[in-house]
């Protein structure tokens, strides 16, 4: 009997981890089509705040959960410009998990899309770090919007993060602060295979974009190929 629970142990295990990994693949082909779409929304986010942005952060279908008091939480990643200043084609992404008190229904819905636009070096370093609370560890801004917006706006003068929601297809900019953005360690052991850091996936060079976030990455490519950052 043993050698029989021992092997059932060993097939149930496996499936799990299989199935872990599939569930985070599939949250990385969601965040390429909840960004494809809202980039391809007429007067959405402004291509000239795209492409000075060093890091994207996608989370689709954040909701939330009235348990006492309202709490949202989403799953999601950002991608950022390889090499150093962020100046090279978009890299492999790094998981990321949104959490937060007041975020859930800003446009009236059940589940919001946020695009979080990470417009300098310091918001990078910032949201690289194991835990980061929008507002008071990075500075964060509800993002400017439509063709006429400028990257002169006091908003991206000012912010280190833009940030933008779509719900009921309603699309807008948003405040996320006192929202909180932390690793997804465990979802980053799925993808990679082993357990690493956000920080070295992004910054530690030389790790290849997994399949899995292959059509994220080119759509990111595609809509901004360089930096232009000053």
């Amino acid at each position: 009997m043993r050698p029989i629970l021992y092997a059932s142990l060993v097939v149930l295990l496996a499936t799990s981890l299989l199935f872990a990994a599939s569930k985070a693949e599939r949250r990385l082909a969601n965040c390429a089509t909840v960004l494809e779409e809202i980039l391809n929304i007429p007067d959405g986010i402004p291509k000239e705040l795209l492409d000075k942005a060093e890091c994207v952060v996608v989370f689709p279908s954040v909701k939330k959960f009235a348990i006492g008091i309202g709490v949202s939480y989403g799953r999601g990643a950002m991608v950022c410009r390889s090499g150093k200043n962020f100046s090279g084609p978009w890299g492999a992404p790094a998981m990321y998990r949104l959490e937060g008190g007041n975020i859930g229904f800003q446009l009236g819905g059940q589940a919001t899309d946020f695009v979080l636009l990470v417009v300098n070096p310091k918001g990078a370093n910032s949201i690289l770090k194991s835990k980061v609370k929008l507002g008071a560890d990075a500075s964060a801004a509800i993002g400017p919007k439509g063709r006429t917006a400028t990257a002169a706006t006091d908003a991206y003068m000012r912010a280190e993060i833009l940030s933008y929601s779509r719900s009921r297809g309603l699309f807008a900019g948003v405040s996320l602060e006192g929202s909180t953005l932390r690793q997804d360690k465990n979802a980053n052991k799925r993808i990679y295979g082993r357990q690493i850091a956000a920080r070295a996936i992004v910054l530690g060079g030389g790790v290849p974009v997994p399949a899995s976030a292959s059509r994220l990455v080119s759509v990111l490519q595609k809509a901004s190929p360089n930096n232009l950052s000053e």
